[in-house]
């Protein structure tokens, strides 16, 4: 289950198999969602219109962009970037889960929970994944300039992209786009846990649960929902995001069609406004739901998984 149950005291996990569960959860699904992840950070960085109908639209399809990344830069490209990006996933899953159980134990020891679980999900979802987010941002950074980059390639290992990065750009490099990426992960996170939470309620409400593989479909579905409708209430702020962490790297995406300077987060904002329209706040949008849907959901159903499997293993060694 996640978050501290006091009525199962005996069933929480340790501090330890919590870590590991977030780590091994992280793991899993990013290697599961990175092609979708490298298609939505493309989407996100081109200036043009995501339509066929426009003539310079390097992309305008999620089919079509598949189709285009595999024939010019081959299978491989759809896991670029992905050593810096399982690094992220297997720290920031630990943090966040380690921090959120952390939290919602004081919640219930301040007497608080019971009487407002969706608050205390959502500050408690929040703010564990703020405290995940600032240990490993740089590492977000260098995920997103090695999937941005096209061929050939300006940074052809980690260990470049770090030398380089700091030697042109300064140590501040590593935390661009800080600033609206903690704006948007504090109610992306809470809102993902706090949905989870009341959409397992609706589920056994619905559907009342009838066994161990009733329950692995239900957190996995109830995941996808949250993160559904978290990533959507959230998603500019994403955007805003990818475009200022690939600043100062505009060179490594001429052949992507147009690029932009953007002096800041206001700057940006107008920018997109004025040039892109309204709709230009959503780009990526189609991908980034259906990499956030099977995120959330893989994250919860084998975070849930491997602590149940935890759970399991302590038991038997009791009982032997």
């Amino acid at each position: 289950m996640v978050g501290y149950d006091a009525k199962a005291d005996v069933r929480n996990n340790s501090k330890l198999e919590v870590a590991v569960s977030g780590s091994v959860s992280g793991f899993v699904t990013r290697a599961l969602i990175s092609p979708l992840d490298v298609i939505k950070i493309r989407f996100q960085l081109q200036i043009e219109r995501l339509s066929p109908r426009e003539p310079n639209a390097k992309y305008h399809g999620i089919i079509q962009a598949a189709r285009q990344i595999l024939q010019e830069e081959g299978p491989a490209a759809f896991w670029k970037g992905h050593v810096p990006a399982q690094i992220l996933s297997i720290s920031y899953g630990a943090v966040q889960f380690l921090a959120f159980e952390e939290l919602t134990e004081l919640f219930h020891k301040a007497n608080w929970y019971e009487s407002h679980q969706f608050s205390a999900h959502f500050i408690c979802g929040g703010l564990s994944a703020g405290t995940a987010t600032l240990t490993v941002h740089p590492v977000d950074v260098l995920r997103t300039r090695l999937a941005a980059q096209g061929e050939p390639k300006i940074y052809s290992t980690l260990r470049k992209a770090i030398r380089t990065m700091y030697k042109t750009e300064g140590p501040l490099v590593f935390y661009k786009g800080l600033a609206p990426t903690m704006m948007a992960i504090f109610p992306y996170a809470g809102l993902q846990f706090s949905f989870y939470r009341s959409l397992k309620r609706v589920y056994d409400w619905v559907i009342p649960q009838d066994g161990k593989q009733t329950g692995n479909f239900k957190n996995l579905l109830c995941g996808c929902g949250s993160g559904v409708i978290s990533k959507t209430v959230t998603y500019p702020l994403d955007l805003f995001k990818k475009r200022l962490q690939v600043c100062g790297f505009e060179h490594a995406r001429a052949a992507f069609g147009q690029v932009r300077r953007y002096e800041g987060l206001l700057d940006l904002i107008n920018q997109v406004f004025q040039e892109e329209g309204p709709k230009g706040f959503f780009k990526g949008l189609t991908p980034s739901l259906l990499k956030a849907s099977f995120s959330t959901g893989f994250m919860f159903f084998w975070y849930e998984f491997f602590c149940n499997l935890f759970h399991c293993i302590r038991r038997q060694d009791r009982e032997l």
